[in-house]
């Protein structure tokens, strides 16, 4: 076990460890590599569903779960299942169909193992929805409205994304955890216009990987490094012992960590583990 002052790091993923080509760079998963055998807890928390950061997990080659739908669930690499499941009471899905029924905006349906989403109209919808594992197009009829745990809108129609969280929020008026984004600010969807509102279950967002670190492993939340980009990175940047934000995160991310390191494109990550741990 390790003995530094940090014992676990927790890492988001898209614009932190994965760069914008789509991979890990080589030193850097050799740092984590050696960092977990000497006995960090290395740990993903992620926006991305379990069949989204399942392929991360193999390269890894680590058995922590991970955080996943934004805190919504917990992903066991080993198992390969869902180990922890958050679901959206029936009173949030049917006021999200209401209103997409009424806005006429996108909606991708998130259960266990599957997403669900009516056919593109246009090209932005079917750009925006390209690379969506498990991703089944069915008639808005159709879609699922039992066991979900995640309900995504986008948009074309707002001044913002949080002009658009807004709307969401006050349209479904129950607890939930929402989170949102521009869409340009994934590397695979740079010339979208499009914008994001995923809702979720009620939870501690990535927060929750600090508490799954604590229950299952004794680690307080004082010895934990985490490491993000964006908006949904604040729940864990900023109770962790140590948040470090990349070059390349968003305004509220850089104002909130006491860190800022490289961006995602470079060895950055390394060289804090290995500093670090």
């Amino acid at each position: 076990m390790t003995h530094g002052v940090y014992q676990a790091l927790v890492l988001d993923l898209d614009g932190t460890l994965i760069t914008d080509e789509g991979g890990i760079r080589p030193r850097t998963l050799a740092a984590l590599r050696a960092a977990d055998a000497r006995g960090v807890r290395v740990m993903i928390a992620t926006g991305r569903s379990e069949l989204g950061v399942a392929p991360v997990l193999v390269e890894l080659g680590m058995d922590t779960p991970a955080v996943v739908f934004n805190g919504a669930g917990l992903f066991c690499p080993r198992e390969r299942r869902l180990l922890e499941e958050r679901l959206l009471s029936d009173r949030v899905v049917e006021r999200c169909f209401e209103f997409a029924e009424r806005t006429r905006l996108m909606p991708v349906i998130q259960v266990a193992g599957a997403k669900f989403a009516p056919h593109p109209r246009d090209a932005h919808e079917e750009r925006a929805l390209r690379g969506l594992e498990g991703l089944r197009h069915v008639a808005f009829e159709e879609l699922p409205r039992e066991y979900v745990i995640r309900i995504t809108f986008f948009s074309d129609r707002h001044a913002d994304s949080d002009a658009l969280a807004a709307e969401v929020e006050g349209s479904i008026a129950q607890p939930l955890h929402l989170t949102h984004f521009p869409l340009n600010a994934l590397a695979t969807h740079r010339e979208s216009a499009l914008l994001v509102a995923d809702v979720q279950p009620p939870c501690r967002g990535k927060g929750e990987a600090l508490r799954v670190l604590e229950e299952r492993y004794g680690i307080p939340r004082a010895r934990v490094v985490a490491v993000g980009d964006a908006d949904n990175d604040l729940p864990m940047l900023s109770v962790a012992g140590l948040g470090v934000a990349m070059e390349n995160a968003m305004p509220r991310v850089l104002a909130t960590a006491r860190r800022v390191i490289g961006n995602n494109n470079t060895d950055t990550i390394a060289e804090l583990v290995d500093e670090l741990f």
